[in-house]
Protein backbone atom coordinates (compact mmCIF):
# COMPACT_ATOMS: atom_id res chain seq x y z
CA UNK A 1 0.00 0.00 0.00
CA UNK A 2 1.48 3.52 -1.13
CA UNK A 3 2.39 5.75 1.49
CA UNK A 4 2.73 8.56 -0.85
CA UNK A 5 0.73 11.18 0.53
CA UNK A 6 -2.59 12.27 -1.94
CA UNK A 7 -3.66 15.61 -3.61
CA UNK A 8 -6.55 16.09 -5.37
CA UNK A 9 -6.66 18.70 -7.83
CA UNK A 10 -9.53 20.48 -9.60
CA UNK A 11 -9.20 21.46 -13.37
CA UNK A 12 -6.33 18.92 -13.86
CA UNK A 13 -6.99 18.38 -17.68
CA UNK A 14 -5.01 20.92 -18.76
CA UNK A 15 -3.30 24.28 -18.48
CA UNK A 16 -2.05 24.98 -14.70
CA UNK A 17 -3.98 22.29 -12.99
CA UNK A 18 -1.89 19.31 -15.84
CA UNK A 19 1.26 21.12 -14.69
CA UNK A 20 0.32 20.57 -10.93
CA UNK A 21 -0.47 17.39 -11.62
CA UNK A 22 3.31 17.19 -13.19
CA UNK A 23 4.99 18.98 -10.33
CA UNK A 24 3.02 17.54 -7.39
CA UNK A 25 3.75 13.62 -8.60
CA UNK A 26 7.54 14.42 -8.78
CA UNK A 27 7.57 15.82 -5.15
CA UNK A 28 6.02 12.56 -4.23
CA UNK A 29 2.20 12.85 -4.16
CA UNK A 30 -0.09 10.17 -6.00
CA UNK A 31 -3.11 11.95 -7.12
CA UNK A 32 -6.91 12.54 -7.70
CA UNK A 33 -7.16 14.11 -11.22
CA UNK A 34 -10.86 15.75 -11.48
CA UNK A 35 -12.74 17.47 -13.94
CA UNK A 36 -14.97 17.01 -17.64
CA UNK A 37 -12.45 15.98 -19.95
CA UNK A 38 -11.70 11.61 -19.21
CA UNK A 39 -9.20 11.85 -22.22
CA UNK A 40 -7.25 14.78 -21.16
CA UNK A 41 -7.42 12.64 -17.37
CA UNK A 42 -5.63 9.85 -19.04
CA UNK A 43 -2.64 11.55 -20.40
CA UNK A 44 -1.97 13.87 -16.97
CA UNK A 45 -2.26 10.20 -15.47
CA UNK A 46 0.59 8.45 -17.69
CA UNK A 47 2.36 11.23 -17.13
CA UNK A 48 2.54 10.65 -13.28
CA UNK A 49 2.90 6.96 -13.49
CA UNK A 50 5.66 7.78 -15.47
CA UNK A 51 7.39 9.44 -12.38
CA UNK A 52 5.67 6.87 -9.81
CA UNK A 53 2.53 8.49 -9.05
CA UNK A 54 -0.46 7.12 -8.74
CA UNK A 55 -2.93 8.65 -10.20
CA UNK A 56 -7.08 7.77 -10.09
CA UNK A 57 -9.21 9.98 -12.60
CA UNK A 58 -12.36 11.38 -11.17
CA UNK A 59 -14.66 13.12 -14.13
CA UNK A 60 -17.14 15.90 -12.97
CA UNK A 61 -18.20 19.21 -13.98
CA UNK A 62 -17.92 21.48 -10.94
CA UNK A 63 -20.22 23.90 -12.32
CA UNK A 64 -23.18 21.88 -11.71
CA UNK A 65 -25.22 21.10 -8.38
CA UNK A 66 -24.59 17.18 -9.26
CA UNK A 67 -21.11 17.56 -10.27
CA UNK A 68 -19.85 19.78 -7.19
CA UNK A 69 -21.73 17.07 -4.49
CA UNK A 70 -19.87 14.62 -6.46
CA UNK A 71 -16.64 16.34 -5.91
CA UNK A 72 -17.20 17.26 -2.22
CA UNK A 73 -18.02 13.20 -1.16
CA UNK A 74 -15.01 12.61 -3.12
CA UNK A 75 -12.69 15.05 -0.80
CA UNK A 76 -14.27 14.03 2.09
CA UNK A 77 -13.18 10.33 1.60
CA UNK A 78 -10.65 10.93 4.38
CA UNK A 79 -7.48 9.66 2.57
CA UNK A 80 -6.26 13.33 1.11
CA UNK A 81 -3.28 15.42 2.52
CA UNK A 82 -3.54 18.22 -0.27
CA UNK A 83 -6.77 19.95 -1.97
CA UNK A 84 -6.01 22.56 -4.98
CA UNK A 85 -9.23 23.81 -6.25
CA UNK A 86 -8.02 24.94 -9.96
CA UNK A 87 -11.15 24.84 -11.81
CA UNK A 88 -12.42 28.03 -13.34
CA UNK A 89 -13.64 29.80 -16.16
CA UNK A 90 -13.31 33.48 -17.30
CA UNK A 91 -16.87 34.28 -18.53
CA UNK A 92 -15.29 37.73 -19.14
CA UNK A 93 -18.36 39.72 -20.12
CA UNK A 94 -20.29 43.02 -19.08
CA UNK A 95 -22.68 41.88 -16.78
CA UNK A 96 -25.75 42.81 -18.32
CA UNK A 97 -24.61 40.34 -21.28
CA UNK A 98 -24.53 37.34 -19.18
CA UNK A 99 -26.78 34.89 -19.47
CA UNK A 100 -28.77 34.72 -15.90
CA UNK A 101 -28.41 30.89 -15.92
CA UNK A 102 -24.44 31.77 -16.91
CA UNK A 103 -24.24 33.27 -13.74
CA UNK A 104 -25.31 31.17 -11.13
CA UNK A 105 -22.79 28.46 -13.24
CA UNK A 106 -19.82 30.57 -13.64
CA UNK A 107 -20.11 31.85 -9.55
CA UNK A 108 -20.40 28.05 -8.81
CA UNK A 109 -17.24 27.18 -10.32
CA UNK A 110 -14.98 29.96 -9.71
CA UNK A 111 -16.40 30.57 -5.68
CA UNK A 112 -18.68 28.27 -4.37
CA UNK A 113 -16.59 25.23 -5.41
CA UNK A 114 -13.61 25.70 -3.76
CA UNK A 115 -15.62 26.67 -0.40
CA UNK A 116 -17.68 23.65 -0.61
CA UNK A 117 -14.54 21.11 -1.43
CA UNK A 118 -12.80 23.16 1.38
CA UNK A 119 -15.59 22.46 3.91
CA UNK A 120 -15.41 18.54 2.76
CA UNK A 121 -12.42 17.78 3.32
CA UNK A 122 -11.43 19.80 6.16
CA UNK A 123 -12.31 17.32 9.04
CA UNK A 124 -10.18 14.55 7.50
CA UNK A 125 -7.06 16.91 7.71
CA UNK A 126 -8.28 18.54 11.03
CA UNK A 127 -7.83 14.92 12.71
CA UNK A 128 -4.73 14.22 10.66
CA UNK A 129 -3.34 17.51 11.89
CA UNK A 130 -1.55 17.85 8.75
CA UNK A 131 -2.22 18.63 5.19
CA UNK A 132 -2.82 22.05 3.00
CA UNK A 133 -5.69 23.37 1.05
CA UNK A 134 -4.71 25.39 -2.08
CA UNK A 135 -7.40 28.05 -3.68
CA UNK A 136 -6.04 29.35 -7.67
CA UNK A 137 -7.17 32.72 -7.94
CA UNK A 138 -5.90 35.59 -10.00
CA UNK A 139 -4.54 39.35 -10.00
CA UNK A 140 -7.69 39.96 -11.32
CA UNK A 141 -9.22 39.79 -7.74
CA UNK A 142 -7.48 43.25 -7.13
CA UNK A 143 -8.45 44.89 -9.98
CA UNK A 144 -11.62 46.26 -9.38
CA UNK A 145 -10.62 50.24 -9.38
CA UNK A 146 -8.18 49.22 -12.22
CA UNK A 147 -9.65 50.78 -16.01
CA UNK A 148 -6.36 49.87 -17.99
CA UNK A 149 -2.96 48.60 -17.03
CA UNK A 150 -0.71 50.61 -18.63
CA UNK A 151 -1.90 51.85 -22.25
CA UNK A 152 -3.62 48.13 -21.86
CA UNK A 153 -7.43 48.26 -20.97
CA UNK A 154 -8.70 45.81 -18.65
CA UNK A 155 -11.32 43.59 -19.45
CA UNK A 156 -14.73 43.26 -18.84
CA UNK A 157 -14.61 40.74 -15.55
CA UNK A 158 -16.80 41.88 -13.09
CA UNK A 159 -17.68 38.71 -12.36
CA UNK A 160 -14.72 37.05 -12.48
CA UNK A 161 -12.99 39.71 -10.56
CA UNK A 162 -15.82 39.48 -8.28
CA UNK A 163 -15.78 35.57 -7.78
CA UNK A 164 -11.90 35.55 -7.12
CA UNK A 165 -12.00 38.15 -4.76
CA UNK A 166 -14.48 35.95 -3.02
CA UNK A 167 -11.64 33.64 -3.03
CA UNK A 168 -8.70 35.23 -2.17
CA UNK A 169 -10.70 36.86 1.09
CA UNK A 170 -12.31 32.77 2.16
CA UNK A 171 -8.56 31.30 2.09
CA UNK A 172 -6.90 34.09 3.74
CA UNK A 173 -9.43 34.06 6.50
CA UNK A 174 -9.41 30.13 6.76
CA UNK A 175 -5.04 30.36 6.72
CA UNK A 176 -6.21 32.61 10.38
CA UNK A 177 -9.15 30.31 11.37
CA UNK A 178 -6.51 27.25 11.24
CA UNK A 179 -3.55 28.59 12.50
CA UNK A 180 -1.68 26.28 15.01
CA UNK A 181 -4.31 23.30 13.40
CA UNK A 182 -0.99 21.90 11.38
CA UNK A 183 -3.56 22.95 8.32
CA UNK A 184 -2.71 25.30 5.57
CA UNK A 185 -4.44 27.46 3.90
CA UNK A 186 -2.75 28.88 0.46
CA UNK A 187 -3.99 31.03 -2.13
CA UNK A 188 -2.31 31.37 -4.96
CA UNK A 189 -2.89 34.21 -7.95
CA UNK A 190 -1.26 34.72 -11.27
CA UNK A 191 -0.87 37.32 -13.82
CA UNK A 192 -1.22 36.00 -17.40
CA UNK A 193 -0.67 32.42 -17.81
CA UNK A 194 0.22 30.39 -21.20
CA UNK A 195 -2.86 28.13 -21.35
CA UNK A 196 -5.72 27.03 -23.21
CA UNK A 197 -7.86 30.03 -20.64
CA UNK A 198 -9.95 32.00 -22.89
CA UNK A 199 -9.42 30.42 -26.25
CA UNK A 200 -5.61 30.48 -25.47
CA UNK A 201 -5.47 34.18 -25.95
CA UNK A 202 -2.25 35.02 -23.19
CA UNK A 203 -0.50 32.21 -25.47
CA UNK A 204 2.46 33.72 -27.46
CA UNK A 205 2.27 36.59 -25.91
CA UNK A 206 4.44 38.82 -23.49
CA UNK A 207 5.06 39.30 -19.56
CA UNK A 208 2.96 35.57 -19.40
CA UNK A 209 4.53 33.38 -17.36
CA UNK A 210 4.05 29.68 -17.65
CA UNK A 211 1.72 27.00 -16.53
CA UNK A 212 4.72 25.12 -15.19
CA UNK A 213 5.80 28.40 -13.09
CA UNK A 214 2.92 29.02 -11.56
CA UNK A 215 2.48 25.24 -10.28
CA UNK A 216 6.48 25.30 -9.50
CA UNK A 217 5.46 28.39 -6.85
CA UNK A 218 2.30 26.94 -5.66
CA UNK A 219 4.22 23.86 -4.39
CA UNK A 220 6.98 26.18 -2.82
CA UNK A 221 4.30 28.50 -1.33
CA UNK A 222 2.40 25.28 0.23
CA UNK A 223 5.87 23.80 1.47
CA UNK A 224 6.82 27.12 3.04
CA UNK A 225 3.34 27.47 4.54
CA UNK A 226 2.63 30.93 2.45
CA UNK A 227 -0.69 32.22 2.68
CA UNK A 228 -0.74 34.44 -0.29
CA UNK A 229 1.42 33.37 -3.61
CA UNK A 230 1.79 35.38 -6.31
CA UNK A 231 4.07 33.87 -8.62
CA UNK A 232 5.73 36.88 -10.78
CA UNK A 233 5.87 39.09 -7.65
CA UNK A 234 9.89 39.85 -6.88
CA UNK A 235 9.10 41.91 -3.98
CA UNK A 236 7.22 40.59 -1.06
CA UNK A 237 7.04 43.55 0.94
CA UNK A 238 4.43 44.53 -1.02
CA UNK A 239 2.51 41.50 0.12
CA UNK A 240 3.15 43.68 3.64
CA UNK A 241 2.13 46.76 2.02
CA UNK A 242 -1.14 45.61 1.27
CA UNK A 243 -1.83 44.32 4.69
CA UNK A 244 -1.43 47.64 6.21
CA UNK A 245 -3.20 49.65 4.30
CA UNK A 246 -6.54 46.92 4.89
CA UNK A 247 -5.71 47.41 8.62
CA UNK A 248 -5.95 50.95 8.07
CA UNK A 249 -9.31 50.74 6.34
CA UNK A 250 -10.86 48.57 9.17
CA UNK A 251 -9.24 50.21 12.00
CA UNK A 252 -9.72 54.07 11.12
CA UNK A 253 -12.97 53.52 9.20
CA UNK A 254 -14.46 52.04 12.31
CA UNK A 255 -15.59 55.01 14.31
CA UNK A 256 -18.24 56.75 15.54
CA UNK A 257 -18.15 59.86 14.50
CA UNK A 258 -18.95 60.89 10.40
CA UNK A 259 -15.84 61.69 8.73
CA UNK A 260 -15.60 65.08 7.76
CA UNK A 261 -15.29 64.69 4.09
CA UNK A 262 -19.11 63.50 5.01
CA UNK A 263 -20.65 65.87 7.07
CA UNK A 264 -23.34 68.22 6.16
CA UNK A 265 -22.31 71.62 4.21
Amino acid sequence: MSTRPVALITGASSGIGAALADVLAGRGYDLVLLARRRDRLEQVAARAADQGAAAEVFVADLATADGLEAAAERAARGDLRLLVSNAGVGGYAPLPEVAPADVDRLWRLNATAPVTLARAVLPSLLEKGDGGIVTMASLLAFSAGLDTLGPVPMPPRTLYAAAKSATVAFTRTLAAELSGTGVTATVVCPGRVATEWSGGANQDQPRVMSAESVAIATAVAVERGETLCVPGLPDATALDRLQEIERTLVVEGNRAELADRYAPR
